[in-house]
């Protein structure tokens, strides 16, 4: 593939196809149970930067996947992102009001409603990665099951909110080694899933596994500094969720743990060794560089 320029130009070019792959695997809303598909596409169309499963189909491409395979796994990813935004709105999470500038789910119609919905979600995801792509040979399907599997379970994404929960209840005797650790399940886990999949979907050989992996660490580590970094300088209208909810819990965060200079500077070194993975793929990664930018830049 001739790498593009920029990444926000590359997803926006990517974003109606993964839109329209989005409604190919969801039920239509009026098919039975009606009230629970019309739940799950409230979240998954509630807007988003579909990061991750544009972060799928730019690895597949990259390693020469044919882009118009890859609308189905690159959906996937979205799914079962959106389970766990709405997941982690609810009262006994993070209890949030808001999630892409609209009432979460559970605000929206009940909580009870919302973890079926996030049930639903997670199980579809995975039955999609397990189909899709049709042509792709079924070791290399059941690999991104697998995958993907592993990133959100006990030892990856949700593992990490389980020890964000604690973290919260008692501080950790090391707090910087726990505060990676966290996040290196609970945000980089699915993300390194999304450019791994993309992969194996392209028939990457291990090496160029490994490459997107160690790059996917980072970019899961970009994600949350400037995330945390939001929390304190970002406005509830600019993020569409509630600003300053991580502060007034005194969450564990890159913020309190470094200060917020600390965690610029986190920031700037985790970009560099960003950066550094990503001139290592093929045509230099210049996508993968815009990508780095992109995620150190962000506003929401």
């Amino acid at each position: 593939m001739n790498q593009p320029a920029s990444f926000p130009h590359y997803l926006q070019k990517r974003l109606p196809a993964i839109e329209s792959a989005l409604e190919r695997v969801l039920p239509p809303p009026q098919a039975p149970p009606a009230l629970l598909h019309q739940a799950m596409r409230y979240s998954v169309f509630a807007g988003g930067k579909r990061v991750r499963p544009a972060l799928l189909l730019l690895a597949g491409e990259t390693f020469g996947a044919d882009a118009s395979t890859l609308g189905e796994p690159a959906a996937a990813l979205e799914l079962i992102h959106t389970f766990s935004l709405i997941h982690d709105d609810l009262p006994a999470l993070d209890d949030d009001d808001l999630r892409r500038g609209r009432p979460t789910l559970h605000k929206q119609y009940d909580e009870a409603l919302a973890i079926l919905a996030g049930d639903a979600l997670l199980d579809l995801g995975l039955e999609v990665l397990a189909r899709f792509p049709v042509d792709l040979a079924a070791e290399r399907r059941l690999r991104n099951v697998v995958v993907v599997a592993q990133a959100v379970g006990s030892h990856g994404m949700i593992g990490g909110q389980v020890a964000d929960l604690e973290a919260e209840r008692t501080w950790p005797d090391d707090p910087a080694a726990t505060l990676a650790s966290i996040h290196q399940r609970k945000t980089g886990a699915l993300l390194r899933a999304a450019l791994v999949a993309g992969g194996v979907c392209a028939g990457a050989g291990e090496p160029e596994l490994a490459l997107l992996e160690r790059l996917g660490d980072q970019v899961g580590m970009l994600f949350q500094i400037r995330d945390d970094i939001l929390d304190i300088e970002g406005t509830s209208e600019s993020l569409g969720k509630t600003a300053g909810k991580d502060q007034a819990a005194d969450k564990l965060t890159y913020p309190r743990v470094y200060g917020l200079d600390g965690a610029r500077q986190r920031l700037l070194e985790t970009s560099l060794a960003a950066r550094e993975a990503a001139a290592r793929l093929p045509g230099g990664g210049t996508a993968f560089l815009s990508l780095v930018d992109f995620l150190v830049q962000r506003q929401s």
